[in-house]
């Protein structure tokens, strides 16, 4: 299962990491982010060892949702050396998501 990232381990898991890491915004409510969420944790098991790929709930993690202005979900953010390098808004196929995971390796 993909790392449950929240407010209180955000920085340690996420701004922290030497890896590049991906961060799906999601929702349970939201009919596009259950689209998502499979290929995510797929993302997970292939790249274990190489990057970090995790997933935040909006509706319990408000902080993190509002410091990086997540207006839509589901959102991913690409991060690496603590910064968001690319983003991707709204479901999208596996090969896109590990395309733009492949150029922060």
């Amino acid at each position: 299962m993909a790392l449950e990232i929240t407010d209180s381990n955000f920085e340690e898991l996420v701004l922290k990491s030497d890896k590049p890491v991906l961060v799906d915004f999601w929702a349970e409510w939201c009919g596009p982010c259950r689209m998502v969420g499979p290929l995510v944790e797929e993302l997970h098991n292939e790249y274990a060892g190489k990057a970090v790929v995790g997933k935040v709930n909006v509706d319990l993690n408000s902080n993190i949702s509002a410091n990086y202005g997540i207006r839509n979900i589901p959102t991913l953010l690409y991060f690496k050396n603590g910064q968001v390098v690319d983003k991707q808004v709204g479901a999208a196929p596996k090969a896109t998501l590990a395309a733009k995971l492949n150029a922060q390796l």
